[in-house]
């Protein structure tokens, strides 16, 4: 009986395999007690990096919503003619620390 598949193309597949899955654990967010902590650590600039973090966080969000949107998905974020924009990232993370506090 012959093998379905030759040996190097098993080796391809386990490969491809290994990287998708190395692919998917990749994508991860801070929680809000790891911001805390980043905040609380860092005197200096921890403040700073948090903002960053929280705009760029912001900016990745919006932008895969528009990209599903141009592909023909109906939108997850800003429905209804709203707008959700990167400087509103801060006073967003600020009102989560007061309704879990």
């Amino acid at each position: 009986m012959p093998k379905p598949y030759s040996d190097s193309a098993r080796c391809w597949l386990a490969l491809g395999a290994i990287v998708l899955l190395g692919f998917m654990q990749t994508a991860s967010a801070m929680s809000i007690r790891e911001l805390r902590a980043l905040e609380r650590d860092n005197p200096k600039q921890g403040a700073d990096f948090v903002v960053y973090y929280l705009v760029g966080a912001m900016e990745a969000t919006v932008q895969v919503n528009a990209a599903a949107v141009r592909a023909g998905d109906s939108s997850r974020i800003c429905l209804n003619g709203r707008r959700l924009e990167p400087s509103m990232a801060l006073s967003l993370y600020r009102t989560e620390l007061r309704r879990n506090a």
